[in-house]
């Protein structure tokens, strides 16, 4: 890794942070995309049984609470690693709840097939991001859009 020069820092104030994001490897945008499959918009899909609708509006604003906060810390820190805070402030909770809801008896089994992939995806996010917020807080604050320059 070269050293981050002025440029680089002023680059990174004025871009976005789907600009940001753009600026990663392939796999990462392609993984944001089965992220916001399954964080956003299948929990939706739960709104059809009653027994999940709550599910789902818990699911849907979490998801998108997470998202403006990581938004928010975007703009105040940049790209760092200690964005996928908020997914885990979120999402823990989340995760637990809905799989709660998936074991209970009154659960048609449909809704229980699509939480199952709902918590799977946000499983596989909470442990990157479990991993990027403790490797920040262990001193690792480089910003992420130029490791790879």
């Amino acid at each position: 890794m070269g050293c981050i020069t002025t440029r680089d820092i002023i680059m990174q104030d004025t871009l976005t942070l789907s600009e940001a994001i753009a600026l990663q490897p392939a796999w990462i945008g392609i993984w944001l995309n089965v992220l916001f499959f399954g964080a956003f918009i299948l929990p939706i899909s739960l709104l059809i049984w009653k027994a999940t609708r709550l599910a789902a509006v818990i699911t849907v604003v979490g998801s998108f609470a997470s998202a403006f906060l990581t938004n928010l810390m975007y703009e105040q820190l940049g790209y760092v690693k200690l964005l996928g805070l908020p997914h885990m402030l979120f999402w823990f909770p989340i995760a637990f709840y809905l799989l709660r809801v998936r074991s209970r008896d009154t659960t048609p089994i449909w809704p229980r097939r699509i939480i199952l992939v709902i918590v799977g995806v946000m499983a596989v996010s909470l442990a990157f991001d479990t991993v990027d917020v403790m490797r920040y807080v262990l001193g690792e604050r480089t910003p992420q859009v130029f490791e790879n320059i």
